[in-house]
């Protein structure tokens, strides 16, 4: 990290979290921080779910909800980025204050509530967008909807010709009842709808199922199924998390989904078993608490084809994705293997 990045994080951290964050993303497009463009190598190339990524390490959603700075992240060494979520009209999301850190944790509680500009004007944002890495968006349904289901194939069919994946999201904690659409019968039929609305794009693209982290054994198995039989691309695994054990921070008991360092031992335990149920018929992409190459490659060794990390940037700043990715390679190169792929998988016992 550079003395620039660390004095701008200092300054940052004095802030309330949700306008440091703006200002964060004002600073990102305004070219004040040094990019080096996506990292790669041999052993960091990576084919996930169609879709060719220069290196594993993906941007999650949530710091770009709107696509506002899409073009300066695709060159901040991601090998693919998620925006989002998106929503088909526009929605203020929960009042504030709505953002916490959790300094003493490395974690951070948030409860937006999918606030967002709409389709419509983040599908204009990306259609301007530079070519490069792979861009996808994070889907979701309105708060007043009556029919949240159709939502997602709503938000699919205007913003779908310009990306290169879609991830379907009923797995916030912070919209009412949305997380009820991870039920077998609901999400069959939500993904039905999804499915038709892609395989009606003029260019089909990959879709992802994000879940949450707190399903039960049972729960876990019907999912896999249903992503299975309806040809769901890819599963992420996981959201953030409604448990509070063992946390230190003062402000631990604020309400919403908690992310960052104490939900990787959760969020692994489900990848792994995922991996398990899912037996190879779908990549996986690991999510939670991943905030230094070992943790990246953890994942990957527990069942992950590629990873995601947004909440240790709070502490690690915008550098964190390109030293992620070089570092991982090393670790690769160190314990012999010469690809992600090799490495998938090999020791998810150890989670289970």
């Amino acid at each position: 990290m550079s003395l620039t990045e660390r004095l701008g994080l200092s300054l940052l951290r004095r802030l309330d979290p949700e306008t440091a964050h703006g200002l964060a993303l004002r600073a990102l497009r305004s070219g004040l921080a040094p990019l080096p463009g996506p990292i790669t190598s041999d052993r960091l190339q990576t084919r996930l779910a169609g879709l060719d990524l220069p290196n594993p390490v993906g941007l999650a959603a949530g710091f770009d909800k709107n696509a506002t700075a899409v073009n300066r992240l695709m060159r901040a060494g991601f090998g693919f980025v998620e925006i989002g979520a998106a929503t088909p009209l526009p929605q203020p999301g929960n009042p504030r204050p709505r953002l916490f850190r959790l300094t003493r944790d490395r974690a951070v509680i948030n409860r937006f509530g999918f606030n967002n500009d709409g389709a419509d004007l983040i599908a204009d944002r990306l259609a301007a967008r530079a070519d490069g890495i792979p861009v996808g968006l994070n889907i979701g349904a309105n708060k007043t909807s009556p029919d949240r289901a159709s939502d997602f194939a709503r938000v699919l069919e205007t913003c779908g010709p310009f990306l290169e994946f879609a991830t379907v999201n009923v797995s916030s904690p912070n919209t009412e009842k949305l997380r009820d659409l991870q039920g077998r019968d609901a999400l069959a039929t939500l993904l039905a709808g999804v499915l038709e609305a892609r395989d009606g794009l003029p260019r089909p693209i990959p879709v992802f199922l994000k879940i949450a982290p707190d399903l039960d054994e049972g729960e876990l198995a019907d999912i896999a199924r249903i992503a299975i039989e309806a040809g769901i691309d890819a599963i992420v695994a996981t959201n953030t998390t409604l448990a509070r054990g063992g946390l230190q921070d003062p402000q631990a008991s604020e309400t919403g989904g908690l992310s960052g360092a104490p939900l990787f031992e959760r969020s692994t335990r489900v990848l792994a078993r995922l991996s398990e149920l899912t037996a190879g018929r779908m990549p996986l992409i690991g999510v939670g608490g991943i905030g230094s190459a070992e943790q990246a490659l953890t994942k990957i060794k527990a069942g992950a084809s590629a990873v995601q990390l947004y909440t240790a940037m709070v502490y690690g700043g915008i550098s964190l994705a390109a030293t992620i990715a070089r570092e991982l390679d090393r670790l690769l190169q160190r314990e012999g293997f010469s690809s992600v792929a090799e490495a998938v998988g090999t020791d998810k016992e150890k989670w289970l």
